[in-house]
């Protein structure tokens, strides 16, 4: 098969090289060409290509943009294309630290455009094929504005109907692939929607006094599929999300303790897990449940470590006994020197404070490879389970033998 027929079959028919150096644009055109594209066009700065994307009769289906340029730059081009919303994907190519690179890879999703790549020149031929192939895979799509046309009264009918149920994240040893646990996620089924996501409605839980309800929906609904577990000889530790407001509520301790007691379960089974800035708003309540928690024996988890600005602070307070990597210093690390260090000095500061530690959004076999040299003990994400109803768990178990020796030899893609 010819190139030019792989790159047909990615969808690029077409591409812009924005570069102000002759010499750069006149080696991107050569690799476009040896990977069989014939329509290039190009542009020396940001002003010459908008003015000719208003020009061409079809706009090319990739712009590869250099970041440093005069009049206007790399940056101020790709701002320039959201607010004229153009959504033709981008390739980001530039001399200059990966660092940068990255930073405007990063500004450019957050804008709601499609990156296939950021890439440091010099450009290679290898390289600019996997990202034009990239073309083919569908972007994300842009974060919906509109919210299901669902307000307070039907959530809490919901509450009441048991249409909010969790669904269970499993929660794997990164050395050995063994599940140890799962993560309960609230999940909206409503009849008419279908699945309205935790984003929609744990909000509004909190803004209109429902969120304790919520809580322990979730909670009893957890603890009683954990207690099935048991007995069907599956013990697996379950970690359930605390809201902030419940840390100022007097009665949520004990009721805690009764859903143990009810359910026969070990209170070391169940994880609450807390977002590092949930306590700041009352320290002193908030710090008090804390405590009754552990002295409960329950496990506290401090999540999305790294997106707040007090974790060491909280780390210091707060008897955590799991420390818990935000995705977006886990996604992507292997391929990043900043993250790599980032997320190296957060695991090796929980192992010494003997803190379990667990990754989030494990999408790559890459960054699994990466958990594993960093010594992370449990990984959770994508590349080992979506989500799940707590009866489909047994038989993914079943069926998750030979991708568990996956894992554990860290050669397994991404689960579907």
């Amino acid at each position: 098969m010819s190139p030019d027929l792989h790159m047909a079959s990615w969808g690029v028919h077409s591409v812009l090289v924005v570069d102000d150096s002759r010499v750069q644009r006149d080696h991107a055109v050569h690799l476009l060409r040896e990977l069989g594209l014939g329509r290039i066009h190009e542009a020396g700065n940001g002003v010459e290509a908008l003015e000719l994307l208003a020009h061409l009769p079809e706009q090319p289906s990739v712009l590869l943009i250099d970041l440093e340029m005069p009049g206007m730059d790399g940056v101020e081009l790709i701002q320039q294309l959201q607010r004229r919303d153009v959504t033709i994907p981008l390739v980001v190519a530039s001399s200059r630290e990966s660092a940068l690179i990255n930073s405007v890879e990063t500004m450019s999703q957050a804008l709601g455009l499609h990156v296939l790549a950021a890439l440091q020149k010099p450009l290679n031929l290898a390289q600019l094929a996997a990202a034009l192939q990239r073309h083919g895979i569908k972007a994300p799509a842009r974060p919906a504005n509109e919210r299901p046309a669902v307000g307070l009264p039907e959530l809490s009918d919901a509450l009441a109907a048991n249409q909010i149920r969790p669904y269970f994240q499993p929660k794997v040893d990164v050395r050995t692939g063994v599940v140890k646990g799962v993560e309960a996620l609230a999940r909206w089924l409503h009849p008419d929607l279908g699945m309205i996501a935790p984003d929609h409605f744990i909000p509004m839980a909190e803004q209109g006094g429902l969120i304790h309800a919520l809580t322990l929906s979730i909670a009893e609904q957890s603890c009683a599929q954990a207690a099935r577990w048991n007995r069907s000889g599956l013990r697996l530790g379950v970690a359930i999300n605390l809201s902030p407001l419940l840390l100022d509520s007097e009665s949520f301790v004990g009721e805690a303790s009764t859903l143990l007691e009810h359910h026969a379960l070990s209170a070391e089974q169940v994880v609450w897990e807390i977002t590092e800035s949930s306590v700041v708003a009352n320290l002193g309540a908030a710090l008090g449940t804390l405590a009754r928690l552990r002295l409960k024996g329950f496990g506290l988890s401090i999540d999305d470590y790294g997106t707040g600005f007090s974790s060491m602070q909280q780390l210091a307070r707060i008897p955590f006994t799991e420390l818990k990597i935000d995705r977006s210093f886990v996604s992507g690390a292997a391929d990043r020197h900043h993250l790599r260090v980032i997320l190296q000095s957060a695991l090796d500061m929980a192992n010494r404070l003997n803190l379990v530690t667990v990754a989030e959004g494990v999408e790559t076999v890459e960054d699994w490879r990466l958990l594993q040299d960093f010594g992370c003990a449990l990984g959770q994400g994508y590349l080992i389970a979506k989500p799940m109803p707590g009866d489909d768990l047994p038989s993914w178990l079943r069926a998750h033998t030979q991708h568990l020796r996956a894992l554990r030899e860290g050669r397994v893609h991404r689960r579907e």
